[in-house]
């Protein structure tokens, strides 16, 4: 098998689901299973999307929040099976495609401005 052939086989495999479209600056919440032994909950993470790296399959998305005076960031594979939904909050205007400049920031500089419809 060639690699063309076999990425094709591997994208094959896994279940492409549709999310909305957003960005680095987009306030989002992500809904995700957590499983704890025999039950299954979902638990809200909302913040600001950090990044979108990579393509495809290998697709990931850094989401940043600040929880209790400190900052919390997670990333998740657009491809995770445990993701339930994708929510988008507000769209942000940044200038960047990744703004980790934001892990400086602290209170009303750490705003974004948000995109008019």
């Amino acid at each position: 098998m060639s690699k063309p052939e076999l990425m094709q086989y591997v994208e094959d495999l896994t279940t492409k689901r549709e999310f909305p479209n957003f960005k680095a600056g987009d306030t989002i919440t992500v809904s995700y299973k957590i499983k704890e032994g025999t039950k299954e909950r979902i638990q809200l993470f909302q913040g600001v999307v950090l990044q979108r790296n990579g393509s495809g399959n290998t697709e990931t998305f850094t989401v940043r929040k600040i929880s209790g005076n400190t900052g919390v960031e997670r990333i998740f594979p657009i491809t995770s099976p445990f993701i339930d939904t994708i929510e988008i909050n507000k769209r942000g205007v940044v200038r960047r495609a990744r703004i980790f400049y934001l892990r400086g920031l602290r209170g009303k500089k750490a705003r974004i401005k948000e995109k008019r419809m």
